[in-house]
């Protein structure tokens, strides 16, 4: 069974309509104490960190179905340079809004797949297997909006959730023009990734 360290309705959405089972345990990671000047090397060590705390806790002895992998995830998205996460306020998301409409952004998502050791104690000790990592990117462009309809969907309250300011899977998806890139990475993780990794398993 695969573990998902992460407290996304969305990205547990994706896996259920991919029929992948799973279980949610939120890794409980301080985001603000993580900190790089690259976002796609930023979402790859918050995956990380996320994905290894929750591996750190669980205890295979103890659960109904083992866990097989770990998953971390973690998405930022950067406009002409400027990243952002999710929004503090409202006011904070009509300046995105008002920044982005019209342009293209990129979209990072990071993940890191953990494989915990599910075999009886060797000696010497077998090697754990080491993380899988990667950051995948999706350019999004946006609606040229005006100052009413930013407003109106700020006012919805679906921005202040979301990384970007924006779900492409709520109404977001309306003011989104066109993707370049993975789909289901722009609401929170890679679906094609996600399979090459957990084939071998």
């Amino acid at each position: 069974m695969l573990v998902l360290a992460s407290a996304s309705p969305a990205r547990r959405r994706l896996l259920e309509q991919a029929a992948i089972p799973h279980r949610v345990v939120v890794s409980g990671v301080d985001e603000e104490e993580i900190v790089d000047s690259d976002p796609r090397r930023l979402v790859q060590r918050l995956a990380r960190a996320k994905a290894e705390a929750v591996a750190a806790r669980l205890d295979p002895a103890a659960a109904a179905e083992p866990a097989l992998a770990v998953l971390g995830c973690d998405s930022l998205l950067s406009v002409d340079g400027a990243v952002h996460g999710k929004p503090a306020d409202a006011a904070e998301a009509v300046a995105r809004w008002q920044a982005m409409a019209g342009r293209w952004g990129e979209l990072h998502t990071g993940h890191c797949l953990i494989r915990p050791s599910l075999s009886l104690p060797v000696h010497p000790p077998a090697p754990e297997p080491a993380p899988l990592l990667a950051t995948v990117t999706t350019r999004v462009l946006f609606a040229d909006i005006d100052e009413n309809e930013i407003r109106a969907y700020v006012a919805s309250g679906e921005p202040l959730r979301c990384a970007g300011a924006f779900a492409l899977e709520g109404q977001g998806g309306l003011l989104v023009e066109r993707l370049d890139g993975c789909f289901s990475n722009v609401i929170g993780l890679s679906l094609p990734l996600l399979r090459r990794w957990l084939q071998p398993l």
